[in-house]
């Protein structure tokens, strides 16, 4: 099932994304279904009517997880992790599919990375990685911009990594699909820079569950951004960055410096 977060007339609210490409509606529920469900209200759109916005504002944080892919760690110059590397993102650096990568005046050097994205359900702690899936709502497509100049002077990577509207997220949140063997694969203008599978990431995805689980209490909508294949580059103002994984679609940005 594909949940969505729109907007209409400047309403927004949450549906069930249906139908084949190019042919896709919208049917709304009742409420936020983190918290009430997937309830029908029996209206529906065309999803070409309707603005997707970023399907999750994280209730209290994003958690990514850095060189969770050997090629990638390879190509930054680094050593492999011996456990999840671990970091905190601010919920305000999330915005949606279609919404413009605003450049800081203070980088010279933001790069795309194109993640699987992991998207929890309910409160959780310590979760054993047998019984991840019991805890998580489903799975979203995302890019994890990262202003370099800023990750290799700065202390920590709060500003590289935080900076408004570094973390798109979208198009949907897909509750119900396999993400052991997934291609991932990144186009900056239409030329691809990324191409992976999640088969390769060196944590999978409910080893990631339990170790963020082990480090801290997570919530209903937290996001967990579980690393990067190789190919990350710069953008500059003018590109288009596309990230699409299997079974969950395109995620689109503009870049742009104001």
């Amino acid at each position: 099932m594909r949940i969505a977060r729109c907007v209409l007339d400047s309403e927004p609210f949450y549906g069930v994304v249906q139908g084949e490409p190019g042919h896709e509606t919208v049917a709304v529920i009742k409420g936020d279904p983190f918290f009430n469900g997937v309830e029908p209200t029996g209206v529906t759109h065309p999803l070409e009517d309707v603005r997707l916005l970023a399907p999750i504002i994280p209730r209290s944080k994003v958690v990514g997880i850095g060189r969770n892919y050997a090629d990638h760690a390879k190509e930054m110059g680094n050593d492999l992790p011996t456990e999840p590397s671990m970091f905190l993102v601010a919920n305000t650096a999330v915005v949606g599919p279609g919404d413009p990568v605003v450049l800081p005046e203070w980088t010279e050097e933001v790069s795309y990375e194109g993640e699987l994205c992991v998207v929890i359900g309910r409160i959780c702690k310590d979760v054993p990685a047998e019984k991840a899936r019991d805890v998580i709502f489903g799975f979203t497509v995302g890019n994890d911009l990262t202003a370099r100049d800023k990750q290799r002077t700065d202390l920590q990577w709060a500003r590289a990594k935080s900076f408004d509207t570094s973390k798109p997220l979208g198009p949907w949140i897909e509750t119900d699909l396999d993400v052991e063997d997934l291609r991932l694969s990144t186009k900056v203008n239409g030329e691809v820079r990324q191409d992976g599978s999640t088969a390769d990431m060196v944590f999978g995805v409910n080893e990631l569950v339990a170790a963020v689980s082990a480090a801290f209490t997570l919530l209903p909508g937290d996001v967990i951004m579980t690393g990067t294949p190789a190919g990350v580059g710069l953008v500059k103002e003018g590109d288009r960055v596309e990230i699409e994984i299997e079974g969950l679609g395109v995620l689109s940005n503009p870049v742009v410096r104001r």
